[in-house]
């Protein structure tokens, strides 16, 4: 299996998301793997996020060595707001002991999201969560701290368990979150599904639209040198952006 590479992920434990949506970007003879993280309470719940976030950090060792044993070529941590509450000297730190402690590359879905910015050209974004406010926050400043200009951000309404969305949803956030002065548009969370919608919102807005989801994705691809596009997952998968190349 995986004749050309195999991913391997940590996936939150309620997370009924990232299975399907990696299944449907991954190219032809790359192959997924998945290990589910450690985490206590109602996952999904906005209630308890930053105590579950740090259960998951404290097990994180014990379940990406479980992963390493299908000898992936790159390991994704599949949650995006777990890098919110390492904050930035505490991912890297993460990533750099991951590493070392497994020979391959150890990529976050945050991380990802940057390398993704960095690659399209942007440093100016609208941001969007299914958070509540205090982990938006966070999230907004994790991002202000690796020096993007967060021109406008909000929240979708009326969440009772994140991993109850739909794209459908998704797409009215963006709607919603976006601002004329935005490069681009992000999508935080690989527990609401955006990959159905990343292609609507670049067509309706006028620019891309990356989500925590695509960008893993593509961060994964790109560090086992897969250079394959696909047809959903925005510019960033698709390769093309405002009739151009990228």
């Amino acid at each position: 299996m995986g004749w050309r590479g195999r991913i391997g992920f940590l996936v939150p434990p309620g997370n009924p998301t990232v299975e399907p949506e990696m299944a449907q970007l991954v190219p032809k003879g790359v192959s997924l793997h998945f290990t589910r993280m450690v985490a206590h309470g109602t996952t999904g719940a906005h209630a308890g996020q930053d105590e579950r976030n740090r259960t998951q950090i404290a097990h994180l060792a014990e379940n990406a060595a479980l992963l390493a044993m299908v000898k992936p070529d790159v390991i994704v941590m599949a949650h995006t707001a777990t890098s919110y509450t390492l904050g930035k000297e505490g991912e890297a730190e993460l990533v750099t002991r991951m590493e070392q402690a497994h020979g391959v590359p150890f990529i976050t879905a945050f991380g990802s999201v940057l390398a993704a910015l960095a690659h399209l050209g942007v440093t100016r974004i609208a941001y969007a969560t299914p958070y509540n406010e205090q982990t938006t926050l966070q999230g907004k400043a994790h991002l202000q701290a690796h020096g993007l200009d967060v021109v406008a951000h909000g929240i979708l309404p009326n969440v009772v368990n994140i991993y109850d969305e739909t794209p459908e949803r998704a797409y009215a956030l963006g709607r919603q979150v976006d601002h004329p002065d935005a490069q681009a548009l992000f999508l935080s969370g690989v527990g609401m599904p955006t990959v159905d919608a990343i292609n609507l919102l670049e067509r309706d807005l006028g620019k891309p639209v990356v989500s925590s989801a695509t960008a893993m994705m593509w961060n994964a691809l790109r560090k086992i040198g897969v250079r394959d596009t696909a047809a959903d997952g925005g510019s960033l998968l698709t390769g093309v952006a405002g009739g151009r190349r990228i």
